[in-house]
């Protein structure tokens, strides 16, 4: 979508987390995957983008027609501290804790059970978490709990494909 201005943002609040359940992208309803939402507690750093009036409602709608297929997310305007020291009210969708497909604070294990197993029909649900990883590094964005999970799932991914190593 098209911006007047990107920068790097800290939400306080909430935190990224695999907590939404994933029925057909990266799982099916009978062996769901875990998908990303924003999940209460914590902080989240990424980008904010600035919208021009003449241009939001064609992003908004972009991004509603993305983020509610299920209504797994709720849209929320919130507080964002930009890295410029501005802080500015930014549109996001956090995670609906009433949803049925809301997984909430899973187990480590848990997840990683899940995410190796799997499969939806864009694909593993192993490789979205390994693409959300990428993406973040590229942005020089560090979230150590998405990366110690990335970790363990290559070592369980290993042992279960491939013997007792990667």
């Amino acid at each position: 979508f098209e911006f007047a201005e990107k920068a790097r943002a800290k939400l306080p609040g909430y935190h990224r987390s695999f907590c939404i359940y994933s029925h057909h992208y990266r799982g099916t309803p009978e062996n769901p995957g875990l998908v990303l939402g924003l999940n209460k507690g914590g902080e989240c750093v990424g980008n904010a983008f600035r919208i021009t009036p003449e241009n939001w409602g064609i992003v908004k709608g972009y991004l509603d027609e993305r983020e509610l297929v299920t209504n797994t997310y709720i849209p929320a305007d919130v507080e964002v501290e930009l890295s410029d020291g501005r802080t500015v009210i930014a549109h996001t969708y956090v995670a609906d804790p009433t949803h049925e497909q809301y997984a909430g604070n899973l187990p480590v294990r848990t997840a990683v059970e899940i995410i190796v197993a799997a499969h939806g029909n864009v694909g593993p649900n192993l490789e979205y978490l390994e693409n959300t990883v990428l993406h973040l590094d590229q942005m020089g964005i560090v979230d150590p709990p998405l990366h110690d999970l990335m970790d363990l799932v290559r070592r369980e991914y290993g042992e279960i494909n491939m013997g007792a190593g990667i």
